[in-house]
């Protein structure tokens, strides 16, 4: 059990607080949501409390693929269309993309970073790393890329599960 020490409102100081129940820390999707609220929390104190880990990856996408359409980059970055749609909208408005028809198809809209958006994008990475490393510092330096192996191999696993019909 762990004590709160919450005052003004909230628990008051030495109520006990309830640790999860075995069962629910046995199932791997507890864990999951706890290490991305904790992910969430993290971000938003020490990388950028405006810029979201997804508009990052967005971002990042652009970078690297210079030019591609919104639809193609959203499996890249494991956004569905629309939120990818919704995100590079808010992007745009922020001037940190420029969005165009693609030559190929008046309906695609092609990416390309602004100014604004190469520099914010080089400050981003700069703390997203220095977070990355805080996050990795318990581990073997020689055991992160395979415990981001892990993660990414673990995350391409639950969303064939979630694109099943029945289990």
């Amino acid at each position: 059990m762990t004590r709160s020490t919450t005052t003004n409102g909230g628990t008051p100081r030495g109520r006990v607080s309830p640790d999860p129940p075995p069962d629910l820390v046995a199932a791997p999707g507890y864990g999951a949501r706890r290490l991305y609220q904790a992910y969430l929390a993290a971000w938003t104190r020490h990388v950028d409390a405006v810029l979201t880990g997804p508009q990052f990856a967005v971002l990042c996408a652009v970078r690297a693929y210079p030019d591609a359409d919104q639809t193609a980059l959203a499996g890249a970055v494991a956004l569905d269309t629309s939120t990818m749609a919704d995100v590079c909208r808010r992007m745009e408005r922020r001037g940190l993309i420029s969005r165009h028809a693609a030559p190929h198809d008046a309906r695609a809209k092609v990416l390309t970073l602004t100014d604004d958006g190469v520099a914010a994008l080089a400050e981003t990475n700069r703390r997203a790393r220095a977070l990355d490393e805080a996050l990795l510092a318990g581990g073997a330096a020689e055991q992160r890329p395979h415990l981001a192996a892990l993660l990414n191999d673990l995350g391409a696993q639950w969303e064939d599960v979630a694109d099943r019909d029945a289990i």
